[in-house]
């Protein structure tokens, strides 16, 4: 009787130690991706209107040539920082939108963003 529950249990955890082999390393996160984000200032001095694309990975911001730091939770949630700029906002499904804030040349200015799904 002990050597089947030692054996069962020994199955169950082969098991389950096969099904963990089979899973991915890192989950794709529902807005991985490429994003066209457009900018526009709505107060202050800083640039009336920019665009770029960032790239969404394992829900990490990022773009080429630009220190930004940032996240997109599950739930479509933003958060980035970049060059001493903050912005937050939400995305779902392929589009989203939010505000940010900055300065330029010590002064302050504000505005909202939009982005869109590649």
């Amino acid at each position: 009787m002990r050597s089947i529950r030692i054996r069962d249990m020994f199955l169950a955890a082969l098991a389950a130690s096969a099904t963990l082999a089979a899973a991915p390393a890192s989950a794709q996160q529902p807005y991985d991706g490429l994003w066209q984000v457009t900018v526009v200032t709505k107060t202050g001095s800083c640039e009336p209107s920019t665009s770029s694309t960032v790239t969404v990975s394992d829900g990490k911001i990022s773009a080429q040539g630009a220190a930004i730091s940032g996240t997109v939770g599950t739930g479509g949630l933003v958060r980035v920082s970049i060059n001493g700029a903050y912005a937050n906002g939400q995305l779902s499904g392929k589009s989203g939108s939010g505000k940010w804030n900055g300065a330029s040349a010590g002064v302050p200015c504000s505005g909202r963003w939009e982005a869109s799904r590649q």
